[in-house]
């Protein structure tokens, strides 16, 4: 009997870590699915008062800042050279090309037609993150994600009349990078704390955002409003600063494919937020698409 316990007390207190490990990376990651689900409207208060250029650039530079003082306060040292590639990585798909690219596509294109990129997104994240990690997931969670994205873009696309936009070749070319950056940043947030992840890459890319910052409001005519700076400062503080770092970090612990599944209740905060902040019409098939979403994000958790 004595053995018996001895053996059994550390499975169940494994099982129980572990339990543990998910729900809170489970938590952490929908955290900063909340945090995304602001963007685009934040972006739309921002293009009142600033060119697509100039807006992403300073925002950029802001969440540098914001990074850089952090890192410095916690007297963080320099990343091991190993991990500047994939940094470069993160920079380049979630500091500059997401933000860039979908920034490019709202001066054209309406947020709930824009949150259909966000729909297709934690399918991308999951088929680059098998490829990238080698993991494959089962055929119930593909079935289940593959279920929940044709919901998303099915509602999506019914609330933005189901034509395709201008701006759909930067949607799509933001949703490639996104899913790169997404899956290079929860590899790196095993070995590396999330927050300093997304930290080092915008510090990575504080250079290049100083140049275009200058650039983008030599060229741009800036009309600053109560809006507009606040669109300014959640798009910098909140979407790309507190919610990549809550995002990595709950991605790391529960792993990118289920991670990315949480993303499929983006597009419906998306536009709750844009029917509260921007006064856009809501239709009333909202709550069966949010119930049926959140069957397929229960299935893809337990697969």
């Amino acid at each position: 009997m004595t053995a018996q316990n001895s053996a059994t007390l550390p499975t169940t207190i494994a099982v129980e870590g572990t339990a543990r490990r998910v729900g809170s990376g489970t938590a952490l990651a929908g955290l900063g699915v909340v945090a995304f689900s602001l963007t685009f409207p934040a972006t739309a208060w921002g293009l009142e008062s600033f060119g697509p250029w100039s807006f992403v650039a300073v925002r950029s530079v802001l969440a540098a800042l914001i990074a850089g003082g952090f890192l410095l306060a916690g007297r963080v040292p320099l990343p091991a050279r190993v991990h500047w590639a994939g940094l470069a990585v993160v920079a380049a798909g979630v500091v500059v090309g997401f933000p860039l690219l979908t920034t490019l596509a709202l001066t054209t294109s309406t947020t709930s037609h824009a949150a259909v990129v966000v729909g297709l997104l934690p399918l991308t994240t999951a088929a680059v993150s098998a490829l990238r990690t080698g993991v494959r997931p089962s055929r119930r969670f593909w079935g289940a994600a593959v279920a929940g994205a044709a919901v998303v873009l099915g509602f999506t696309l019914a609330q933005s009349g189901g034509s395709l936009s201008a701006g759909d070749g930067y949607l799509f070319g933001a949703l490639l990078v996104c899913a790169a950056g997404y899956t290079e940043g929860g590899r790196l947030a095993r070995v590396l704390p999330g927050w300093q992840v997304i930290g080092w890459a915008l510090v990575l890319c504080l250079p290049l955002s100083v140049a275009g910052s200058a650039l983008g409001l030599a060229y741009e005519p800036v009309h600053m409003t109560g809006h507009g700076l606040a669109g300014l400062l959640w798009a910098a503080a909140g979407s790309t600063f507190l919610g990549l770092y809550v995002w990595y970090r709950g991605m790391a612990e529960i792993g990118a494919p289920r991670a990315s599944q949480l993303q499929l209740a983006q597009p419906l905060l998306t536009l709750v937020w844009s029917v509260a902040l921007l006064g856009e019409h809501l239709s009333p098939a909202a709550p069966v698409a949010a119930c049926a979403v959140l069957v397929c994000i229960a299935v893809t958790q337990r697969a």
